[in-house]
């Protein structure tokens, strides 16, 4: 087992006089399989392929990327484990001070939009060279899409960065058609035909086939109605057994995606968690301080993949997909047994997890046969009544985790639907839930409290998540433990007037929720809700949506989350006057803040008092 080499020297040092891939991230290397990277190169090395690594190139100079020579068969290029702009700037727009990404830690190793640029600059070294483009970037920007950054909609990032081919989802499948067609010297043009990819061509080129044709790069520029259309649609289409194919005009260009990659299942899922990945860094980063994204996942175990939770404000749905499929028990344990030889194990296991770690098994049987449903949600504002709910499988992984000799703990952190696991009617996972794998807080994603805004999120009504705590409690008592489970709360999601606002601030008041940390929506690519977010409008229904847009409104949605916070006074005092709710300012039991000085508790300025005098004479 060995790093890929990142450089000519570790090229040359291996023996070989060139590659046939040069990979491009954005990221620093990081050679785990919780990274998008390892795995994509990782498979490209199963496929028989010398692949070099170049991680963060200097993207201002041809150098760095012509070090290589020309590779054999193509680049592949990636901005990372998330979108460059996600990962530079804050929902603000304000630019980050830590990326944990990077060697160090720091901002500014990759450029805005990294995809484009990488991909722009190897077509300056080798103008007629194979470039595919893929990772998150480039999926959720693969058709017409709105940028919050530079507040426009853009064309599909496959014109922009001037690559043959757009891998969208998760992309090994695809990675083997490519590279082995590649290899067989067929031209770039021959994998048009492969699932889980876009393409562009001339109009006139174009051969029709069924295909749903969204509006026009040009009609969602101009009309806000019609890019909500096209949003709904290109969700509707993300389906492995029933998308269709989409074409959407750009300008003299048709941008075509062939329906989506079938899912890895369980065999392919252990092959590519089989691979021969390090689950580290290499060594020339040790004098920065190595990479910080390893931290988390260096012994977490990933034994499931996509998300029939499909909230609105989730990329998952449109990238990974609503279909969930699973490892096997024996791949999800010769995992664990590799952490006993490393050094750096003290025998816990981080998270036992995925997209959402209590899945294993489809949404329902008709799922597998006709796909999930179009425009309907699984557990949604309520749960579908023909939805298979079990965690059997999933605890008994867990059990076996637990008994393996040399492993300490147990942890589950990367996200418990909470919902669904209220839908199992036995208790022998929750229990075991809290005794043995929660370490002192659960987190867990309730978002609001408001049904109104629920909605527009695609999450569940907040009394599903009362009935849960009240049960996480009874059993955390009866266990006799000091555990808490900690809220995601996100603030100024589209549908969110101040006066639900105002509600989740009493619904925190009543729980006696104090976050530390609130989100703001944050509008990112590929998502409905960024779709109601620029059009004011619910895809799905095409009606009216409240935004909240400006910096003043959004500082006072999230103040009230926060009203607890001295400093956030003046402006949870703001918001309650706005919102109609002056009954909360003063010291009685509901009041969220004390009246400032110069207002009576009632919330009315008080009267001015003078002090008597008398006039000397």
């Amino acid at each position: 087992m060995a790093f890929l080499p990142m450089n000519a020297d570790e090229m040359k040092a291996r023996g070989w006089d060139g590659v046939d891939f040069v990979y491009v991230s954005g990221d620093s290397y990081v050679d785990h399989p919780s990274f998008g990277a390892a795995i994509i190169t990782r498979v490209l090395e199963d496929c028989g392929m010398r692949v070099a690594f170049l991680a963060q190139p200097d993207w201002r100079s041809t150098r760095d990327f012509m070090q290589f020579g020309r590779p054999r068969l193509g680049f592949m290029v990636s901005a990372g484990n998330i979108d460059s702009m996600v990962a530079h700037y804050t929902v603000a727009k304000r630019k980050r001070r830590d990326d944990a990404y990077t060697a160090g830690g720091k901002n500014g190793k990759r450029p805005d939009r990294a995809v484009t640029v990488y991909s722009r600059m190897i077509r300056r070294c080798y103008p007629d060279i194979p470039v595919i483009i893929g990772g998150l970037e480039a999926s959720l920007r693969r058709f017409a899409h709105y940028d919050y950054w530079s507040d426009t909609v853009m064309p599909s990032v496959l014109f922009d960065s001037g690559a043959d081919l757009l891998v969208y989802g998760m992309g090994e499948l695809q990675t083997v058609e490519i590279a082995g067609r590649l290899g067989d010297g067929w031209p770039v043009e021959s994998l048009q035909d492969i699932r889980g990819v876009c393409y562009k061509v001339r109009t006139e080129d174009y051969m029709p086939r069924s295909a749903v044709e969204l509006p026009s790069l040009e009609r969602v520029k101009e009309s806000k109605r019609d890019y909500a259309v096209a949003a709904r649609r290109e969700l509707e289409e993300a389906d492995a057994v029933r998308g269709k194919t989409l074409i959407q005009r750009h300008g003299e260009y048709i941008l075509v995606q062939n329906p989506p990659m079938q899912p890895l299942q369980t065999e392919q899922l252990d092959w590519v968690y089989s691979l021969p990945y390090m689950r580290w860094y290499p060594s020339c980063y040790d004098s920065l301080g190595g990479v910080p994204g390893i931290a988390e996942v260096e012994f977490s175990i990933t034994h499931n993949r996509g998300c029939f939770g499909a909230c609105n404000f989730c990329s998952l749905a449109f990238h990974q997909g609503r279909a969930v499929t699973v490892r096997s028990e024996e791949s999800v344990l010769a995992e664990a047994k590799s952490f006993l030889a490393n050094p750096r194990f003290k025998g816990y296991i981080s998270d036992v997890g995925g997209p959402t770690a209590n899945f294993r098994l489809p949404s329902c049987d008709k799922q597998k046969k006709h796909g999930l449903c179009k425009n309907r949600k699984c557990l949604a504002p309520k749960p579908c009544p023909h939805m298979q709910v079990s965690h059997t499988e999933y605890l008994g992984l867990l059990r076996k985790l637990r008994r393996m000799k040399g492993v300490k703990k147990v942890f589950i952190r990367s996200g418990i639907r909470f919902d669904y696991l209220m839908e199992d009617e036995n208790d022998a996972f929750f229990t075991e839930l809290v005794r043995w794998h929660i370490s002192g807080q659960l987190r867990v994603a309730p978002e609001h409290c408001s049904a109104a805004v629920l909605d527009k999120m695609g999450k569940p009504y907040i009394e599903t998540y009362r009935r849960f705590c009240e049960k996480f409690y009874a059993l955390t008592s009866r266990e006799k433990k000091d555990q808490y489970v900690v809220p995601y709360l996100m603030s100024s999601h589209p549908g969110s007037r101040l006066k639900d606002a105002v509600e989740l601030a009493l619904f925190c008041k009543a729980e006696k929720i104090h976050p530390k940390q609130v989100q703001d929506f944050y509008p990112t690519p590929g998502t409905i809700s960024t779709a109601m977010f620029y059009t004011e409008l619910d895809p799905y229904t095409l009606e009216p949506v409240y935004v909240p847009k400006s910096e003043s409104e959004k500082a006072m949605q999230r103040a009230l989350l926060q009203y607890f916070i001295p400093a956030n006074k003046q402006l949870v005092v703001k918001a309650l006057i706005k919102a109609g709710r002056r009954d909360l300012i003063g010291s009685g039991k509901k009041c969220l803040v004390k009246a400032p000085a110069g207002m009576q508790n009632s919330g009315k300025p008080k009267k001015k008092k003078y002090a008597r005098y008398s006039r000397k004479k």
